[in-house]
């Protein structure tokens, strides 16, 4: 099989095309992006060791992530069942969930390690 660039590179234009039709317009993808530069800062300032950056770099990549899934599951949703249905709003209700625990790990995570800094700073 021949390795097609250019296939390859639209691929990463239609990828890049669904991030775009996200940010600025999905409230709660909005809210992390604002987390991730404020996390960013703060990892700067504080000068967090390379194993904490890739931590925390691991984490903005799954929590991002997690919310365009979750985007994507809710416009399918929308799609298929326009009208209200109970078994709708479930798979809605549980691709937020899914959000919900991957942000709430990353956050014990950032947690975990910018609480010895924070304390040092102002201790």
């Amino acid at each position: 099989m021949k390795y097609d660039l250019k296939k390859q590179l639209r691929s990463f234009g239609y990828a890049w095309q669904g991030i775009k039709a996200c940010v600025g317009k999905e409230q709660n993808l909005s809210f992390h992006l604002i987390a991730t530069a404020v996390v960013i800062i703060a990892g700067f300032t504080f000068g967090i060791t390379r194993t904490e950056w890739m931590i925390i770099i691991l984490c903005i990549g799954v929590v991002i992530a997690a919310e365009l899934f979750n985007t994507a599951i809710e416009k399918l949703v929308d799609l298929v069942s326009p009208e209200r249905h109970p078994i709708a709003g479930q798979v809605k209700d549980i691709a937020a969930g899914a959000v919900l625990v991957c942000a709430a790990a990353a956050a014990m995570i950032g947690l975990i390690i910018f609480v010895p800094y924070l304390t040092r700073f102002f201790l």
